[in-house]
Parts: structure tokens; C-alpha cells; sequence
């Protein structure tokens, strides 16, 4: 198959070649929000990457991997379904599940709690309309981490519709969007049912949504926004195998030992519901000034049957966030300015007792946690001839936690990392009309979160450090007529005190700092306009080419008596190249064919252990049905198309070598979307 794909490859290339290019929009044209500062891509000075419609097509129902694993320096891991983790440049290190050193905003909302932690498998793909993701630091704008930001937008435009789909393994989706202008209102309803048996055993999910917004333009000056999300996510966790294991049976859960009960006996998984809602306004004083505050809480129902104990926790958050806006335009020039603040509040109560296979046993321990972050911004953008276009920002970022164990002892405790100052400075340079190069340098700092702080060995961890560092890098963007797209981008990122997450013999994790590491990589992007050929077979040829080339180092990383300095990080492949071709036959049927090539992987500090390295194919048949004022689009997508024995998503540092989650085999997915 790999060997037809190359060939079916070289073949369209070449048939395109002798066909008439026609004259759509330049690709690299788009406009990137970064955040309410609005800046064509070509000029923008931040690496940054947007995932629009025709890579969120490419998702699976419950999912965003398939279209962030297109974007070169992204990686999305699925451990198990519904058990998720992004890594931006190799952030991959604490994150065991959950989205971690990434913050993550939904339209103006922030997902991310004040410790850093974001339910991101809470959100359904089908919600998402675009997506802007930023690697490395962004601290003048998107507060102190050093992995990145991801926007997440929802619909900007009118729309009825509903998606039903049915695949493999008992997998059922279901949703429902209307999105309307009604006279200064724009308002949103979007509703969605999922749920899979999943391939391997106790690795079922079921999530219900629903989404609610209201943009109300009171005034030519004044908007006004109000939303509310609720998600009731429940799945469960297989747990990882050994190699042995996994080669006997990869569908089994992880088995019991004579020590410890297995996933299956203890009723192993997640419950998590959460409700967030916010409201944000913006008014423009005059043309050149004005002002945005959003305030916003959330309630985080989470339940955690785990093989060694049944977890409990409930969490408030409170964010807020403003700023205000000074813009100026002269002949050749222009500056912007905005400063502003945004904090928040995380309140935890978590209680442990002991699993007995599925119910609250006995009481094991009872904490309470407040977490607090905030930082001052002031950002600067100034831009000279349509040619130089600078950003220059810093920020002033605070950090701190109270704890207190209620049962079965009384103790307390806060900790309060040392104010950081964080400047980021970038500039793009317009060589000429579609060829710009750019620069950045930037410092990001990440404190632990509150499963790092408080992790599931339940022993609060008070020397853990937050990691930082400096990232500097360049880049070059190029477009090649009316057709192509280039972009490379080489950073070195130097961080301190990395957080590295680590297990004890029961499965237990806990976190340490590593020392220093250095990260060195390159990505490249090659993409195509959308072709339309004449040609009644093959109507339209589109295609998009990406890869990560990453030399990532442990240095000065000691653990008592071993020496990891030298070492590859832990988790992060040194190269990955992602491919998808677009191509319309018969003016009607379109197909979607993916490529993602992972090398192997370190499986653990020491490098002992490493991954076999993959790779996954994927198809998708697209063939819409008009009538009168419906469109009816099928599709049918068929995920692992060679039927790869591989993994998506380890567990780094395991005890016992249970380092492996096995993906699941060929499967597919068979649905329809209608638009009213």
C-alpha cells in the first residue's frame, strides 16, 4: 500500500502539472487573530499555524488528532479513547493525560485553569470551526507557558445543520448546530452524542454537549458576548501493558498482579462534568482606542475510580481578563498598543478512598488546594511601509497555591513562586510580495499544576519548580506564484528545571524537575492552493506536506546515581512527516488521503526502552447529494487503513515497562451531515 500511495503520489503531481492553474486566492492570505490583533499570516511574527476546514474534516468524531497532527511541531497522543494530551515542541514530558504547559482559549473564553490544567476531550471537534496554534512562548499576550497557545473558534457564520454517523466497535455519533443573525443578535446552539465500546477492553466513552453563545452588537461602538458550555464526559481506562503483554493480546486491559487489581477489576475511568460560562464586552471609545473585559466561571464534577484508589474532586474556577487598546495609522506607519491583566482562581477539594472495584471504599485522604496565577501584559506592535512589522511584548507573571489536608491529619502549607518578568520580542521583514523572513525571542516559564502539585501518589509535592527557559528562532515564508506555500522555522529552546513525570511500583505517578534541557528543531510546511483542473475524472487536486525534525537533549539531568545528561527527551520522536491529498473525481466524489510517519520514541529517561516507529494511513470518501435547499453530504473514513500494530500514546517513565496503550486496528466510520 505504501508503495501505491507513492505512486498514486508522483501521478497526480505530474497530471497537475500539465493542467491550467487557475487564479483562486493566494493561500497564504489568511488572517491570523492572535488574539483580537488581527495580522495577515505572511507578516505575522509568531510561529503560528491554522487549522481550517479542510483539516477539522479530516477528525474522527471524538477527536481533533487527525487535523492537529497535520501541523508540523503539534502532537496530539490518544492513550485511550477519550484520554488525551497535546505536546507543542515536545511538551509531551508531564503530561500524562490532559493538556498540560498549553493554554488553550474557546473563542474569547479561557479553557485553561489558574494552574495550567485544560479538560480539552470535553470539547467536540464538530463545535470547532477554526483553530490558530501558537508554538513557544507567547507570555506578552497568553500568559507564562513555554509549549504554546491553541485559539479554538467556533461559527462566525450562519448554519443548520446535523451529523449522524455510525463505525466500528459500536461507535455512534450524533450532533446538531443552528447558528443565526437575528437582528443585533448572533446566536449559537450546538448539541452532540457520542459514544464507542473502543477497541481494547474497558476503553468505552459516552459524552454528551451542549454549546450556547449570544453576540449581541448593541451599538456601532459596543459588543457584548455571552456563552455557556456543558460536557458530561465518561470513559474508561484500559492502563498500560508490557511489551509481552501487549504482543499476547492488545486488546486486553491491563491485568492484575498478585500485588495489584487490574483495570477490569477496579472498574477503571473517568467521569468528568463540567459547566463553563463567561461573558466579555468590547467597546471602541474612538477609532483608536478601546477597551475588552471577559469575566467567566466553571464547576468541575471529576470522579476517578483508579486500581490503587477511588478519587473524588470538585473544582471552581473564576478568571478574568482586560485590556485596553490604543491604535494609530500615519502615511507609512502604524502602532498598536495594548495593555491589560488576566488572572484567575482555581479551588480544588479532593477526596481519596480506597476502590473497591468500582465504589468508594474506606477514606484515605482529604485535600484542599487554591490555586492563583495572574500577569500584567503590555504588547507593542509597530509596523513601518507595509515592509518591517515588529512585536515587542512583556509580562509580569505570578504564581502561588495553598494546601491544607483535612483527613486523616490536619496540615497546611503555601507556596509562592518567585514573580517572573517575561519579554518576547519579534519582527517579519517583507523581502518582497508573498517572501518574508522572521525572527523571535522569547522567555516562557510553567508552574506545576495541581495533578503535578498533588498527583495521584497523593503526597503533595512542594519542591516541585516551574520550568523555564529562552526560545529563539527563525523562519522563512514563500509563496511560489499563485500555487505554492513554503514555510521553515528552526528554534533552539533552552529550558530549566524541566518537569518530568515519573511512577512508583503501584502505578502511582509523581513528578521531579530533570535539570536543564536544550531543544533544537525544524519544521517545514509545503502546501497547495486547491486546483481546479479540466478534467471530468479528476476535477480538483489539492495537497499538503509537513514535518518535524527535532534534536531535543537531556543536560545536566541527575537522578541519585544515574546520569541522564545526554540523553534524548523522554517522549519526543526526533522526526515526524504528515501528508494529506485532496483530490475530486467526477466533480463530486472527494477523497482525503493521509499520511503520519512517527519515528521511534524514548520510552523512559534512561533511553533503554524505545518504540518501534510507524506509520498510519487513513482515507476518506466524501460525496455530497443536493435537493432542493438541502445538501446531504456522506462520507465514509476508514482510520488505519494498512492495519498497523502501533501505539498513540505511551506511558513515559512506567514501572514494571507498562509503557504501552495499543491503538486500535483498520476500522471505520460511516456517516452523513445535512445542511438545511
Amino acid at each position: 500500500m505504501a508503495k501505491i500511495y507513492f505512486l498514486l503520489s508522483v501521478f497526480s503531481v505530474s497530471f497537475f502539472f500539465s493542467q491550467k492553474k487557475d487564479s483562486a486566492t493566494l493561500i497564504s492570505e489568511v488572517q491570523i487573530d492572535a488574539y483580537k490583533k488581527a495580522t495577515p499570516f505572511m507578516a505575522s511574527t509568531k510561529s503560528v499555524s491554522v487549522v481550517s476546514e479542510n483539516l477539522l474534516s479530516q477528525n474522527t468524531p471524538e477527536r481533533m488528532l487527525e487535523s492537529i497532527n497535520q501541523i508540523a511541531g503539534a502532537r496530539m497522543e490518544e492513550r485511550s479513547p477519550g484520554s488525551y494530551r497535546i505536546s507543542l515542541r515536545g511538551s509531551t514530558l508531564r503530561s500524562p493525560f490532559g493538556v498540560r504547559n498549553v493554554k488553550v482559549y474557546l473563542d474569547d473564553f479561557i479553557l485553561s485553569d489558574a494552574s495550567g490544567n485544560t479538560y480539552l476531550n470535553i470539547i467536540s471537534p464538530e463545535l470547532i470551526d477554526r483553530m490558530e496554534i501558537y508554538k513557544g512562548p507567547e507570555s506578552g499576550d497568553y500568559d507564562a507557558v513555554t509549549g504554546g497557545t491553541i485559539l479554538l473558534q467556533t461559527k462566525k457564520s450562519e448554519n443548520l445543520s446535523a451529523n449522524l454517523s455510525i463505525g466500528s466497535y459500536g461507535t455512534f455519533n450524533q450532533s446538531f448546530d443552528f447558528s443565526k443573525q437575528l437582528g443585533k443578535h448572533f446566536f449559537e446552539i450546538f448539541q452532540n452524542y457520542y459514544q464507542t465500546d473502543s477497541y481494547r477492553e474497558q476503553s468505552s466513552v459516552q459524552r454528551k454537549q451542549i454549546f450556547m453563545k449570544d453576540n449581541f452588537q448593541y451599538s456601532k461602538k459596543g459588543l457584548l458576548k455571552a456563552m455557556v458550555l456543558y460536557s458530561d464526559l465518561n470513559y474508561e481506562t484500559p492502563g498500560g501493558l508490557t511489551l509481552q503483554q501487549m504482543e499476547a493480546n492488545r486488546k486486553q486491559a491491563r491485568p492484575a498482579t498478585a500485588a495489584v487489581p487490574g483495570a477490569k477489576d477496579q472498574d477503571a475511568g473517568i467521569q468528568n462534568k463540567m459547566i463553563l460560562a463567561g461573558i466579555s464586552h468590547e467597546f471602541n471609545f474612538n477609532p483608536n482606542f478601546s477597551h475588552f473585559i471577559l469575566i467567566q466561571g466553571s464547576y468541575v464534577d471529576f470522579e476517578n475510580p483508579f486500581i490503587t484508589n477511588f478519587e473524588n474532586r470538585f473544582e471552581k474556577n473564576f478568571a478574568l481578563r482586560t485590556h485596553f487598546n490604543y491604535e494609530k495609522n500615519w502615511n507609512k506607519v502604524s502602532l498598536a498598543y495594548r495593555f491589560g491583566f488576566e488572572g484567575g482562581i482555581n479551588d480544588i477539594l479532593v477526596k481519596n478512598y480506597d476502590n473497591n472495584k468500582g465504589i468508594e471504599g474506606n477514606p484515605q485522604n482529604f485535600d484542599q488546594i487554591k490555586n492563583r496565577s495572574g500577569f500584567y501584559f503590555l504588547s507593542q506592535k509597530l509596523n513601518f511601509g507595509e515592509k518591517l512589522f515588529t512585536d515587542i511584548s512583556i509580562s509580569l507573571n505570578s504564581n502561588s497555591y495553598d494546601w491544607e489536608r483535612t483527613y486523616p491529619r490536619s496540615e497546611s502549607g503555601n507556596v509562592h513562586f518567585k514573580n517572573q518578568w517575561l519579554p518576547n520580542f519579534g519582527f517579519t521583514y517583507l523581502l518582497s510580495k508573498g517572501f518574508s523572513v522572521r525572527g523571535k525571542v522569547g522567555k516562557g516559564n510553567s508552574a506545576p499544576t495541581n495533578e503535578e502539585i498533588r498527583s495521584s501518589n497523593q503526597e503533595f509535592n512542594q519542591n516541585l519548580n516551574p520550568e523555564y527557559g529562552w526560545n529563539k528562532e527563525i523562519g522563512i515564508r514563500k509563496q511560489f506564484g499563485n500555487s505554492f506555500f513554503a514555510e521553515g522555522n528552526y528554534f533552539d529552546f533552552r529550558m530549566k528545571n524541566a518537569i518530568v513525570r515519573r511512577q512508583n511500583e503501584a502505578g502511582q505517578e509523581y513528578f521531579v524537575n530533570s535539570g536543564a534541557t536544550v531543544q533544537k528543531g525544524f519544521e517545514v510546511l509545503l502546501e497547495s492552493k486547491n486546483f481546479s483542473l479540466k478534467n471530468n475524472f479528476l476535477s480538483n487536486f489539492k495537497f499538503r506536506f509537513s514535518g518535524s525534525f527535532y534534536n531535543f537533549k537531556f543536560e545536566n539531568y541527575k537522578q541519585v546515581d544515574s546520569d541522564f545528561s545526554g540523553n534524548d527527551l523522554t517522549g519526543v520522536p526526533k522526526t515526524t512527516i504528515n501528508s494529506l491529498l485532496n483530490f475530486t473525481f467526477f466533480k463530486r466524489l472527494s477523497v482525503d488521503y493521509s499520511h503520519f510517519y512517527t519515528s521511534k520514541i524514548p520510552l523512559n529517561d534512561a533511553n533503554s526502552v524505545w518504540s518501534d516507529s510507524s506509520l498510519v494511513g487513513n482515507i476518506q470518501f466524501r460525496f455530497p447529494v443536493d435537493f432542493d435547499k438541502t445538501k446531504l453530504n456522506l462520507y465514509l473514513q476508514i482510520q488505519n487503513l494498512y492495519n498497523t500494530d502501533y501505539v498513540l500514546g505511551f506511558d513515559i517513565n512506567a514501572f514494571g515497562s507498562r509503557f504501552y496503550n495499543p491503538a486500535a486496528k483498520r476500522n471505520f466510520i460511516f456517516g452523513a451531515r445535512i445542511d438545511f
